[in-house]
């Protein structure tokens, strides 16, 4: 299907492109199925992680309640984007209508905001934890808890809206080719005609307050607990700590490496395309893949908790 809609008339549909370097048959069979396996694996883990916290009343901590949170937006995140690739590399062209990718686009930008700020939130509960003991449990009780979770998803849903305007008041004559695997926000606002320099920078300070404010806070919160664990006199107390955090740290480090690595393919000159949209995939499924399987193997409570789901159901 050839590019519409070029002078004068709008856009009424987007083609996705995906990879503009892997067009024939081939590369796209193995796509699809590498990216199928990948989305099943997702689905499998963060579940499974979701029915763990969910059926073991000793996991029905603050603590455990966002790690819950993450693997719904894990799943969300995933489920918002992985179906489009699947069908892009599963047909020959595929095209979205107007306002399909614009909701796409908002959900995706959201679920990334909800992300960071559930993330900044896993920090607080340890710092509270490790750096007041005796404060935690009046503190971080689960309702409250609850309540903070609550405000991560309502202020992710809210923080792209600014950015969703800007792009909407734009006129979007042609071309129409999206060069991404998903409508991202980046690769549409591209296609839009006229000057789109000042809803670029609004849209990028934006981006950058919702991942390098959560990220400074975070940090500052690992700082304080690192001081407050070399000050610890227990060493099982602040072995326990260190393991708590460790998961917690690895995967805060994978969600801002990868983001991270977005921003950056993007703002290098001479970064091919193909590497662009492979930094945009990894960014939507590694972090999602990654979390349940640190979660299980570095959380001995997790750990124990599955196996003696799996010694109650299992044949012996």
């Amino acid at each position: 299907m050839a590019d519409t809609n070029y002078t004068g008339s709008m856009v009424s549909e987007f083609i996705i492109v995906g990879f503009p370097g892997l067009q024939d048959r081939e590369s796209k069979t193995i796509l699809f199925a590498v990216f199928l396996t990948v989305y099943l694996l997702i689905l499998l883990g963060n579940l499974l992680l979701i029915c763990i916290l969910a059926a073991d009343t000793s996991l029905h901590t603050p603590m455990y309640l966002t790690i819950c949170s993450l693997a719904i937006i894990d799943i969300s995140l995933s489920t918002c984007t992985v179906p489009t690739m699947l069908a892009v590399f599963s047909s020959t062209t595929h095209t979205v209508s107007f306002s399909a990718c614009f909701t796409q686009t908002y959900l995706f930008l959201s679920l990334l905001t909800t992300e960071s700020f559930n993330l900044l939130l896993m920090a607080y509960d340890r710092y509270v934890a490790i750096c007041h003991p005796l404060h935690y449990p009046a503190r971080m009780t689960i309702m409250f808890t609850l309540q903070l979770v609550v405000v991560c998803w309502l202020g992710g849903f809210l923080c792209p809206i600014l950015s969703l305007i800007l792009a909407l008041t734009k006129r979007f004559c042609g071309p129409n080719r999206v060069l991404q695997c998903f409508c991202d926000y980046a690769g549409v606002l591209r296609l839009a005609c006229g000057d789109v320099l000042s809803t670029s920078y609004v849209s990028l300070s934006v981006a950058l307050s919702v991942l390098l404010i959560p990220l400074f806070l975070i940090l500052l919160s690992y700082v304080k607990i690192l001081l407050s664990l070399l000050r610890m006199s227990s060493s099982g107390g602040r072995a326990k700590a260190i393991s708590t955090c460790s998961s917690h740290l690895l995967v805060i480090s994978v969600f801002f490496l990868t983001t991270a690595g977005v921003f950056i393919s993007y703002r290098i000159p001479g970064t091919s395309v193909d590497m662009r949209v492979m930094g945009s995939v990894t960014q939507n499924v590694f972090p999602a893949l990654m979390n349940p399987i640190i979660y299980c193997l570095r959380t001995k409570e997790i750990r124990d908790s599955l196996v003696k789901t799996l010694r109650k159901y299992l044949p012996r």
